[in-house]
């Protein structure tokens, strides 16, 4: 086997940093009462933005959901196996999707200034778009949340059309799925589910 180049082993995270992100990192059921400061989630959506999506369209849209009148909002359509622990996070993150990130194109894709006319009129392209795109952008989230020492506790249990009744009514942007964000406990928490392995998932052609 080939050694690896000396300068991509310096480039890559170390075993610690592996650990937090992904190793030892757990979907969290309890949340210790401490609360996540605004400039900890601007810090977070800073690094998650630069992670790539086609044509730089950047479709994810979130609302951070913290108050108390805010959950109160969300109380309503969630799922009841769902609903305390949701309520006891310190932020939850409803993460969406925008029906119209096209324009917005002219900014995120300046050399090609032709880039909205690839979306506007074609409904099928523009949701298939924003809903992939915004659910990678999603995922580079709780990514960077684990790697600034959060947690998250992502869910589908909710009902869709309540929470974009209630948060997106104009119909622009769509929910796509919930993510508590806060610092977590073991209350409830599950052993690891069993993963494929390599060869049940994976082919090298």
């Amino acid at each position: 086997m080939q050694s690896p180049n000396i300068e991509n082993t310096l480039r890559a995270l170390n075993e610690n940093a592996l650990d937090i992100i992904f190793r030892e990192a757990r979907t969290r059921n309890g949340w210790k009462d401490q609360p996540v400061p605004d400039q900890l989630i601007r810090a977070v959506y800073a690094d998650a933005i630069l992670g790539p999506t086609s044509a730089n369209c950047l479709p994810m849209r979130i609302a951070f959901v913290s108050s108390t009148n805010a959950k109160q909002r969300l109380a309503p359509a969630l799922e009841e196996g769902n609903l305390a622990k949701t309520m006891k996070a310190p932020v939850v993150a409803i993460f969406a999707f925008d029906l119209l990130f096209f324009e917005h194109l002219e900014k995120t894709f300046p050399h090609a200034p032709e880039a909205r006319t690839w979306f506007e009129g074609n409904d099928a392209l523009i949701f298939e778009t924003a809903f992939r795109n915004a659910t990678l952008q999603a995922a580079y989230f709780m990514l960077a949340a684990r790697a600034h020492g959060l947690d998250c506790g992502p869910m589908s249990g909710f009902d869709q059309e309540k929470v974009n009744a209630e948060f997106f009514p104009d119909g622009r942007y769509q929910s796509n799925f919930i993510c508590s964000i806060g610092y977590g406990t073991d209350e409830n928490l599950f052993p690891r589910s069993p993963r494929l392995e390599f060869e049940d998932s994976c082919s090298i052609l």
